[in-house]
């Protein structure tokens, strides 16, 4: 599903315009953007999930190409962990 379905599909039903809909998921997402940021980052939905910020520590790899080893730096990522309803539902 892309953003624009999506969007059509929250207008639909909440019977609101495509305009009001994509104000509300752009308010959505710089929200929890705005609360990963954050040291302890984290955003809880109640039934559908946890965003949670992780430390992913420094390691080497290796080039596929080339087969050389290489340094991958520390980074932060997002790790999604799917609430009990939306297992369920799946």
């Amino acid at each position: 599903m892309t953003k624009a379905e999506l969007v059509e599909n929250m207008a639909t039903d909440a019977k609101v315009t495509k305009t009001a809909a994509a104000a509300a998921l752009e308010s959505f997402i710089a929200n929890v953007t705005k609360a990963l940021k954050k040291k302890e980052g984290k955003v809880t939905l109640v039934g559908f999930g946890t965003f949670q910020k992780m430390r992913r520590k420094a390691r080497k790899g290796r080039n596929p190409q080339t087969g050389e080893q290489i340094k991958i730096k520390a980074c932060n990522v997002v790790k999604f962990k799917p609430g009990k309803k939306l297992k369920e539902a799946i």
